[in-house]
C-alpha cells in the first residue's frame, strides 16, 4: 500500500481515497492543457477553480509525475537539466473554461545551485506571492525524493508553507528504485519529519511515474479534496 498516515494524525473525515478512485480517474481522464504561465505575481491569472500545486526540489521528478498523473506525454517538460521549470505554469483539468474544474500549478523547482543567485530570489519571492492569499489554492503537493528522504531544502519548503498556512501533503517519488525495507525506512522517517508541522496534511503517498505506483492514489486524493472543497 503506498500510502501512510502519519501516527499522530487525527484525519476529520471517516471516507478513504478507495471511496474516490473512480471519482479521480474520470477527473484526469478528461482534457488537460497548459493556459498560463506566470514569472511575477503580476502575472498570475485571474481567480477560477480550485487549484492544487505541486513544488520540490529540482530534478525530484515532478515533470514525469504530472505526466504520468494526466495521462499525458508531455504536459510538463521533462528534462535531464536540473532548473528547467522557470515560472508558474497553469493546466486546466476538463477542457474550455466553463467546464474547467480544476487547475494543475508546475512551481519553480528549487535548490539547482547552478542558477543564478538573482534568479533564485526571483523564483522564491514568485512562490511567495503565489502562495500569499491565493485563495483557489487547494493543497501543495510537495514533492520528496524517496532515495534521498527529506532533506535541509524540503524543511525550508514545509516551513514556508506553515507560515503561509497553506495545506500541503508530502508525495515520495521514485518508489521503483527502492527495496522494500528502503521505503519503510524513508516512509518512517518522512512521518517524523512531518507529524508536528501544523499545515502538513496527514498522509503520505509512494509514486512512481515509471511504474505507475501511486498514481491511482493520488488522483483518488485530489478528488476527496476538491468534493471536499466544493461540500
Amino acid at each position: 500500500m503506498p500510502t501512510a498516515d502519519l501516527p499522530t494524525a487525527d484525519l476529520m473525515q471517516d471516507t478513504t481515497e478507495t471511496d474516490f478512485s473512480e471519482q479521480g480517474r474520470l477527473l484526469f481522464a478528461g482534457p488537460c492543457d497548459f493556459i498560463f504561465a506566470s514569472a511575477k505575481a503580476s502575472d498570475l491569472p485571474p481567480i477560477g477553480p480550485p487549484e492544487v500545486a505541486f513544488a520540490g526540489r529540482s530534478n525530484v521528478g515532478k515533470s514525469s509525475l504530472l505526466n504520468a498523473l494526466t495521462n499525458r506525454k508531455t504536459l510538463a517538460r521533462v528534462s535531464n537539466t536540473p532548473g528547467r521549470t522557470q515560472q508558474l505554469n497553469f493546466f486546466a483539468l476538463g477542457g474550455a473554461p466553463d467546464a474547467e474544474r480544476l487547475r494543475l500549478v508546475d512551481m519553480p523547482g528549487y535548490g539547482y545551485a547552478a542558477v543564478g543567485k538573482e534568479k533564485v530570489a526571483n523564483w522564491s519571492q514568485l512562490m511567495r506571492d503565489y502562495l500569499k492569499g491565493r485563495a483557489s489554492l487547494a493543497r501543495v503537493f510537495v514533492l520528496v525524493d524517496g532515495r534521498r528522504g527529506v532533506k535541509p531544502l524540503d524543511e525550508e519548503m514545509f516551513d514556508l508553507l506553515d507560515q503561509s498556512a497553506v495545506s500541503y501533503q508530502a508525495i515520495l517519488t521514485k518508489h521503483d528504485e527502492l527495496k522494500r525495507a528502503e521505503r519503510d525506512e524513508v516512509l518512517a522517517a518522512t512521518m517524523k519529519a512531518l507529524a508536528k508541522r501544523p499545515a502538513a496534511f496527514p498522509e503520505l503517498i509512494f509514486t512512481s511515474a515509471q511504474s505507475g505506483e501511486g498514481i491511482a492514489e493520488l488522483r483518488a486524493a485530489i478528488a476527496r479534496l476538491i468534493a471536499e472543497r466544493n461540500a
